[in-house]
């Protein structure tokens, strides 16, 4: 069933767990999220980057995350992923996404309030849930470029003033981890994640989170993550699966045999995420 981002997060708040966010950018993608969160009797948040909708189209996009969310059994958002211009987000709107994300994060404060606040008037009265950002995530993932040097936490007092001031539905919020692979272990600031959770009282989104280890991401869910965005695990996944068919059997010619592993590779990314995040069994 395809529901609102903020259905969804809104109970992941009021219930303490968090929702995976995983990026599609093809079919194969797209069955494993939702044969997963079958299985696991999970919601889900499929998302989609500005990339992604350049690369498949958004209308070959939509006509296929609707199917697979008419058949679920589950919860499932349809979101933008980095919203980074009005053209993009717009359509995304129209084209039936149920919740959309404004990156303004590259710009300061007052601008980066007033670019939700033009976002959240059209999206609110179609219906449609926002995500804004805070702070910058450093790393390199499909459009997002941030340098190290650029990369900033989130200010608790900022976040304050900033949800006070647009009514945004979730927050994705800058504590440590990056867009991409990382290069080393990230260190996540729960002290700051605690604070600003227990101020604002609303989702809380994480970004970057491929690759972070396993009991960091469990403290982030015990202090207050909502949604959990997840494409580079997904993307390994599907790369190591190709590649066992391309290395043991060169000779295998047929797409379907070749995608087969992949996605089942992937289906195990997925259920482990959905294990760890909390969200396995409350659909």
């Amino acid at each position: 069933m395809l529901v609102t981002g903020k259905q969804i997060l809104d109970k992941a708040h009021k219930e303490g767990y968090a929702v995976g966010a995983f990026n599609i950018n093809n079919m194969e993608i797209l069955q494993a999220i939702i044969e997963a969160a079958e299985e696991e009797r999970s919601p889900v948040i499929i998302q989609t980057s500005e990339g992604a909708i350049k690369y498949a189209g958004i209308d070959y996009i939509k006509a296929m995350v609707y199917v697979a969310a008419q058949k679920a059994s589950v919860p499932v958002a349809l979101h933008l992923d980095h919203g980074t211009t009005y053209e993009t987000i717009i359509s995304c709107i129209r084209n039936g996404y149920t919740s959309v994300m404004i990156d303004g994060s590259h710009h300061p404060l007052e601008e980066n309030i007033a670019v939700t606040n033009e976002i959240i008037k059209i999206a609110h009265a179609c219906g449609v849930s926002v995500e804004a950002e805070l702070g910058r995530l450093g790393g390199v993932e499909d459009n997002i470029s941030v340098d190290e040097k650029d990369a900033r936490l989130t200010h608790p007092d900022e976040a304050v003033k900033f949800v006070k001031e647009t009514g945004v539905d979730s927050l994705a919020i800058a504590i440590g981890t990056a867009h991409g692979k990382y290069k080393g272990e990230p260190k996540l600031d729960f002290e700051r994640l605690d604070t600003i959770k227990k101020l604002l009282n609303m989702p809380i989104v994480l970004h970057g989170a491929s690759g972070v280890p396993e009991d960091a991401i469990k403290k982030a869910v015990s202090l207050g993550i909502n949604k959990i965005n997840i494409d580079t695990d997904i993307r390994i996944a599907f790369t190591e699966g190709v590649k066992s068919v391309i290395v043991n059997k060169p000779e295998e010619y047929d797409p379907r045999k070749v995608l087969a592993p992949a996605k089942e590779e992937m289906k195990k990314v997925v259920k482990a995420k959905m294990q760890l995040f909390g969200c396995s069994g409350r659909a």
